[in-house]
């Protein structure tokens, strides 16, 4: 009896593990994801409908040749088994057998072939399109940019909702809605029956823009452009994901595309512009902290509370930006960080922000939490910074005197917020020699780092994104290991440099000086 109930108790915990599961049950989503799915997801565009028919041609087709081949060599092994005393026939060549074997499977791939290639060529005629809508990938959400057609000039970024990011970090997904990680702040909207071109790229690694139910799947990879196209026949809300491996937030980058009537995207769009011309702030205007403060904490929730946390305490590898020394430091530091990004991509480039809504997140930092900075950055500084022309000094202006844009420092000058850097070290086009103004800018780190021996010294390198990122960052690495040879030459010792790897500046996050620069900065 004793063996018997031990026996069951594996069998009782599972039962138990199954009952709890099916309380929880995960539910259908219309246009999305669907319980105990076996099938493609069902087609609300031409495309998608040829797709399912090819599929299941091609499945019939595969599944009769199978029947076919194996059923006749069963039959084959069966009738013809020693045991009932057949003879195993002793012949060669057969031409009749030879031709039926070539022209059997010839027939069948034109078969499959024509009906395919139809299908493939119309996937690629992205002409003729009523609205043209540029997906952007980023790490890990979507940017889009209407380019033509009705709805021309708006651009948002998609961002995966931050409730249910800390559902998934919580581990708690018991009270976990149908659409569990598909939902986002600002989903794509297009209207119905109208042919809408894609056009795809990346900002920093390859991601994919899928939406099964369009019968869509297209690459965007930096540097390049790739299109395709769709036409929703009906009404309704359709999701999708990044469907290329993109780094360690590639599940939290979904797609949702809202389908509206005609009558409806008209007034979508019509409200939109009205946000739009609200939005349109004039760069040049002083803001006062409190507004920017106001301003940066909405900037913030929506762009980066998903990572750093909304206590700013940050996650795992995720750097706090509560007390974070970089907000805390000099500002030019960090508004390179939101321009350009950090870690090779881990921290993105958030470019694709207003100028306005850059400064009022970089004045929210510095300004909320345990960080009370008193300092505020004005819009017009990142105007500046866009094109290379960061505040001299680094250090905004306090907020009683709202900062009004630096002038453009100095071919090699140091960027400096203080004694302590960063400091700017300017290489030429393809060189990693020093030339006597970044020797100079080298030995003046050296000056303050020999006399403050208690800290290390971080050397970043920059490059572009254009040609081989092989060369680039071989390039990079040279010109860090100059700086550092000449530092230590000048009385730095050598185990307090730490070498970082190259980091990329992509298109418009600054100008071609500043992707020919190294770094040298306090170590985080």
């Amino acid at each position: 009896m004793k063996n018997i109930s031990t026996k069951l108790v594996p069998w009782s915990l599972a039962l138990a593990a199954w009952g709890s599961s099916m309380a929880y049950a995960a539910q259908d989503l219309p246009g999305g994801p669907a319980v105990n799915q076996l099938n493609l997801h069902p087609p609300v565009t031409r495309i998608a409908v040829e797709q399912h028919w090819l599929h299941w041609m091609m499945l019939i087709i595969c599944t009769v040749i199978f029947l076919g081949v194996f059923g006749v060599m069963f039959y084959s092994i069966w009738k013809h088994r020693k045991s009932q005393g057949a003879k195993a026939a002793n012949f060669h060549e057969s031409v009749k057998v030879e031709i039926a074997w070539t022209v059997a499977p010839f027939i069948i791939v034109i078969l499959i072939a024509l009906p395919a290639t139809k299908v493939l060529v119309a996937q690629k005629d992205t002409t003729n399109a009523d609205l043209t809508i540029k997906a952007t990938g980023y790490q890990w959400k979507w940017g889009y940019d209407y380019l033509n057609g009705e709805g021309e000039g708006l651009a948002y970024i998609s961002t995966l909702d931050t409730a249910h990011r800390q559902m998934s970090n919580s581990g708690d997904v018991s009270n976990a809605p149908s659409d569990y990680l598909l939902k986002v702040d600002n989903p794509l909207v297009v209207p119905v029956n109208k042919k809408v071109r894609i056009i795809t790229t990346a900002n920093d690694v390859i991601h994919s823009f899928m939406v099964p139910a369009f019968g869509i799947k297209q690459d965007a990879i930096p540097g390049f452009v790739r299109d395709t196209w769709f036409k929703a026949e009906k009404i309704g809300d359709y999701y999708g994901q990044c469907a290329e491996l993109c780094g360690k937030e590639h599940a939290y980058m979904p797609i949702h595309v809202k389908v509206l009537s005609a009558e409806n995207y008209t007034a979508w769009v019509a409200g939109e512009m009205k946000k739009l011309a609200a939005k349109a702030d004039d760069p040049n205007k002083v803001w006062a902290l409190a507004d920017l403060v106001a301003r940066g904490e909405k900037v913030y929730a929506s762009n980066c509370a998903a990572c750093h946390q909304p206590n700013g305490k940050g996650a795992g590898p995720i750097k706090a930006l509560d007390g974070s020394p970089l907000v805390l430091g000099p500002t030019g530091d960090m508004m390179h960080a939101v321009l350009e990004g950090r870690a090779n991509g881990a921290m993105p480039a958030w470019k694709q922000l207003s100028d306005t809504d850059l400064a009022a997140v970089v004045t929210f930092a510095k300004n909320h939490w345990s960080n009370k900075t008193g300092q505020l950055v004005q819009p017009a500084q990142f105007v500046a910074a866009r094109s290379g022309k960061f505040p001299e000094g680094g250090a905004a202006a306090p907020a009683a005197e709202p900062a009004v844009p630096a002038p453009a420092p100095a071919e090699n000058a140091p960027a400096a917020a203080s004694e302590s850097g960063p400091y700017q070290v300017f290489f030429e086009s393809g060189k990693s020699t020093l030339d006597d103004k970044a020797q100079a800018v080298v030995k003046k780190a050296a000056e303050y780092w020999s006399a403050h021996k208690d800290g290390k010294i971080a050397l970043s390198g920059f490059v572009d994104a254009t040609g081989s990122a092989d060369k680039n960052a071989d390039l990079a690495k040279e010109r860090a290991k100059a700086v550092s040879k000449l530092l230590s030459e000048s009385g730095v010792a050598a185990d307090r440099i730490e070498m970082r790897k190259p980091e990329t500046i992509t298109a418009a996050a600054g100008s071609d000086q500043q992707a020919r620069r190294v770094d040298i900065t306090a170590a985080q």
